[in-house]
């Protein structure tokens, strides 16, 4: 049996002033060198997740361990292997990428020598090492998407967390992306993916989850889910268990 990465039992997340949880009651189980998608239309509580397993919001209720130890006690040393990549930009757009890098991995403590390393293989895998020393304001949104995914990765992380990685890039940039993200995985980075890119996920992830308003749908690998109830798509999947209101991209 592969080993545990991630546990989850019984989390929720009720924010202050809200009458609803965001999480109600999550089980799931993450394997180590697993491409896991937890997939579910906007609103149905995935960053809410996403944000609680890297410690940036903490849980009303449950549990989270992460390789058998307490993530509530440990969190401090977790921090240190795991990467996370928002949808949103988190650099500086007026530094180049080198100096962005430079910062972040001054942050995780990585010393001159292995910041040097690290950046310069990033960059040049990611094809940004033509532009490593230009502003980040110039550069086009899969540029960004890219230095985006840099700084996740400067520490070489064990276990990498992706909110929409794709969202918003032109097709090239997306397969470099996907085609990166496929080579960290071989070389046993975990990555935990959300986004509602059915098409995308099918072909990257190893697991899925379905969530929705909080809750866990069902889990499993893609295509035993798809014969599990006699379906021929996950856009047909999705449909059935999220109605036919929900946010959905199917490209």
């Amino acid at each position: 049996m592969p080993e545990n990465c991630i546990s989850i039992s019984q989390l929720k997340k009720r924010y202050p002033g809200e009458d609803f949880e965001s999480l109600s009651g999550i089980d799931l189980k993450i394997n180590t060198g697993d491409k896991f998608g937890i997939l579910g239309p906007n609103g149905a509580g995935k960053t809410t997740l996403i944000s609680i397993l890297c410690g940036i919001i903490n849980q009303t209720e449950g549990s989270l361990t992460y390789w058998e130890e307490d993530a509530a006690t440990n969190f401090k040393k977790i921090k240190q292997k795991i990467g996370y990549v928002p949808q949103e930009y988190a650099f500086y757009e007026e530094l180049t990428p080198v100096q962005n890098l430079e910062y972040f991995g001054a942050m995780y403590g990585l010393s001159a020598a292995e910041l040097a390393e690290n950046t310069n293989n990033i960059l040049s895998v990611l094809t940004l090492d033509k532009v490593k020393n230009k502003k980040a304001s110039t550069f086009s949104g899969g540029m960004k998407r890219k230095l985006n995914l840099a700084i996740g990765i400067i520490h070489n992380p064990s276990v990498l967390f992706l909110d929409e990685p794709t969202a918003n890039v032109d097709v090239p940039s997306k397969i470099a992306i996907i085609n990166f993200l496929n080579a960290l995985n071989n070389k046993g980075t975990t990555i935990v993916y959300t986004g509602h890119h059915l098409d995308e996920a099918k072909e990257f992830c190893t697991h899925i989850a379905l969530i929705n308003k909080g809750k866990i749908m069902m889990d499993g690998r893609p295509d035993d889910l798809l014969k599990e109830h006699n379906l021929a798509s996950l856009k047909e999947l999705f449909i059935k268990y999220t109605g036919e209101g929900a946010a959905i991209d199917n490209v």
